[in-house]
């Protein structure tokens, strides 16, 4: 019995936003649909995180193989691109015009355009003071699960994101790098609310998927710009 014959694959080239270095991926296969699928199906943030990570592993030829350790926009972004060339590169979205908060206009979106968005002057090293300062990284989605649970509050949300995200605490003298959780949430705790803000500035200004479109209501006539930020809003 002769064999089947092999499907050929194309390949195709992005640059990893937080390196700025090219990586060559393939369209996910039918059999990683299926992966993506049931996780959509679950509607869980977890198993859809999961399936990204894995899609990712697969589709960069081992190039990418720690997805959740990346930063998250890197993932995203990632994700993305190689959606735009497994399923096509328009996605058909409904957008409810701001000016009136109720009317939905059609729009096909080309994924191309999609890019990430950087804060001017965004820096990684936050100063408290004019000699004390932190140097952080951006939070990834490994970080970023152990802080999903309901369960959590707001601060112990946010203490343990800053923490997950530290990289040193430094003053003129020396670098901080090992602290007890104990002596990193009395430090955060000391800091007044400017500083603090300094602190959330920081997350803030994360790089993201962000992309602006203009629409037209077809019942008011005004023309309406729309921000769409984050990965659920480029997958219709």
């Amino acid at each position: 019995m002769m064999a089947l014959p092999k499907l050929n694959t194309p390949t195709y080239e992005m640059v990893q936003p937080s390196t700025g270095e090219t990586v060559k991926f393939r369209p996910f296969l039918v059999k990683e649909q299926k992966i993506l699928m049931i996780a959509q199906e679950t509607g869980e943030g977890l198993e859809m995180s999961n399936a990204m990570c894995e899609l990712i592993k697969s589709c960069t030829f081992g190039k990418i193989s720690e997805p959740e350790h990346l930063p998250s926009f890197d993932v995203e972004y990632m994700f993305l691109k190689i959606r735009s060339k497994s399923v096509g590169d328009e996605v058909d979205l409904n957008i409810t015009c701001p000016d009136d908060g109720k009317t939905e206009v059609p729009y096909t979106l080309n994924l191309n355009d999609v890019e990430i968005q950087h804060t001017e002057g965004h820096t990684n090293t936050i100063m408290i003071t004019d000699t004390v300062g932190m140097t952080m990284k951006y939070p990834s989605l490994e970080n970023l699960k152990k802080y999903t649970s309901d369960n959590l509050g707001a601060v112990e949300l946010t203490f343990g994101v800053i923490a997950e995200c530290l990289v040193n605490i430094f003053d003129d003298k020396e670098v901080y790098e090992e602290l007890p959780k104990k002596e990193l949430d009395d430090f955060i705790e000391s800091m007044n609310t400017d500083q603090f803000a300094e602190v959330q500035a920081f997350f803030d200004g994360i790089p993201r998927l962000k992309h602006e479109i203009v629409v037209t209501n077809p019942n008011t006539g005004k023309e309406n710009k729309v921000t769409l930020e984050g990965l659920q809003s480029f997958l219709g």
